[in-house]
């Protein structure tokens, strides 16, 4: 069955494919055949470079052939290993089957048996998940993260001169800056982007068990560890040096764990933006077509941080369980990390679907400064606390105990109401027009990015 947005079982390949589909040359099956291609290629490379003696004869000017072997992949070349599969029940097998098979095209059959020389499959696994990942990474999912980041920076800088009115415990409170409000998003994921990209993208191989048995039998004056420290380096990663049959897994729980951090910022900012909606300080650029309610014609509803809200959820649950999974492996190795890394896409791109409807929903905001100044108008009750922390400074008796009394009796205080009570303070001149001159238009403390 051809695979379709009605038939996909799954959104990410149906509803919203179209988003995503670039991730399929990161984390799609043929593309992790082909990364395992390469890893094995390159090896086998790196071998002929010691050179240990029976490859020394092996020309060099045939390297490049041997890299087309990965470069040129298909996904037609990824259902042949499939195939193979099928015979083997082994996946890292059938490549070293398949590659065999095109050692002998290549006439390059004497050096075949040095293809996947004293590895084990984790390997050459626990090399290629971690460089499709880099890749990913570096290509499509920090782009998009930076992205959300520069769209941030640039509505807090639009926005940074109009005052609104903040809420704590959903309550009015001490007004701010909507710009400074935006910047505190930014601000977050700034500092967690540094922290992600600090994260190094590591890498397992050593061997049946991590101690390199089978490479030292058979060429024990061979400085192995060099050699893979080397080797993995030379794909841009790092090696765990120290291992089981399996990369120990800690750094990529690590990146996990901070993509969901970042996640966690961007609900929060979602869940921010859909309450302003509600309350009318933001409208929504609307498109001619657009249906908000199948039967409320009026309805604009802000289904872009709804939907990136979601599928946020869904990808940090899934990071939660990878993150908490991947370190743990039964004694030197069991099998759970090779079912569960093929699912690290999965959460990748439920996060990609949602940083770009974030970005939609962030670009259709119009700001609405005649609400937000209404309710700064409603609410000069919020300057109560500019009052009475003035009139500490003068060393008046009990300012908080009578801001309290005049403000919480459920009455409507406005300006005449706080200027009237200023005037009958026992106060000097000057500080009663100090105090008249607070506004909840002014009252916005410092922001300085």
């Amino acid at each position: 069955m051809e695979l379709t947005v009605e038939n996909a079982l799954s959104p990410v390949d149906g509803r919203y494919r179209k988003y995503v589909e670039g991730l399929s040359y990161y984390f799609s099956e043929g593309a992790y055949i082909n990364y395992r291609v390469f890893v094995e290629v390159e090896y086998f490379i790196a071998l002929c470079r010691i050179p240990l003696d029976p490859l020394k004869d092996f020309g060099t000017n045939r390297f490049d052939d041997l890299r087309a072997l990965c470069r040129d992949f298909t996904f037609k070349d990824a259902e042949t290993v499939k195939r193979i599969e099928k015979e083997t029940n082994h996946d890292v097998k059938a490549v070293e089957y398949y590659l065999k098979k095109e050692f002998d095209r290549l006439g390059l059959s004497d050096y075949r048996e040095f293809l996947h020389f004293g590895l084990t499959s984790q390997d050459i696994n626990n090399t290629a998940i971690p460089y499709a990942l880099k890749l990913a990474f570096n290509d499509s999912i920090f782009p998009q993260m930076n992205k959300v980041l520069s769209k941030l920076l640039q509505l807090s800088k639009e926005w940074r001169k109009i005052p609104m009115l903040a809420r704590t415990h959903g309550q009015p409170a001490s007004p701010t800056l909507l710009g400074k409000e935006i910047y505190v998003f930014a601000e977050r994921l700034k500092n967690q982007l540094k922290h992600l990209k600090s994260v190094p993208f590591t890498a397992k191989f050593g061997g049946a068990v991590g101690n390199f048995n089978a490479h030292y039998a058979a060429f024990p004056h061979i400085d192995w560890i060099a050699f893979a420290d080397d080797f993995i380096r030379s794909l841009g990663l790092e090696r765990q040096r120290t291992t089981t049959q399996v990369e120990n897994y800690d750094y990529l729980a690590a990146f996990l764990d901070n993509v969901r951090r970042i996640n966690t910022i961007l609900i929060d900012l979602n869940r921010d933006m859909w309450s302003y909606i509600s309350m009318e300080y933001f409208r929504q650029k609307t498109k001619p077509g657009e249906v908000g309610s199948s039967t409320m014609p009026h309805k604009v509803n802000p289904i872009d941080f709804e939907n990136s809200e979601g599928n946020l959820g869904i990808a940090n649950a899934l990071l939660v369980f990878l993150a908490e999974k991947l370190p743990v492996s039964r004694l030197q190795r069991d099998l759970t990390d090779s079912t569960i890394t093929r699912n690290i896409g999965v959460p990748m791109a439920h996060s990609l679907i949602a940083y770009k409807s974030l970005i939609r929903g962030l670009n259709k905001l119009i700001v609405n400064e005649e609400k937000i100044s209404h309710d700064l108008e409603d609410n000069w009750v919020v300057i109560a606390e500019g009052i009475q922390t003035i009139l500490r400074r003068e060393g008046f008796p009990k300012p908080y105990e009578k801001l309290k009394e005049l403000t919480r009796n459920n009455r409507k205080i406005d300006q005449e109401t706080l200027h009237s009570f200023i005037s009958k303070l026992k106060i000097p001149e000057e500080v009663r027009k100090e105090l008249r001159e607070l506004t909840p238009f002014n009252y916005t403390g410092v922001f300085r990015p």
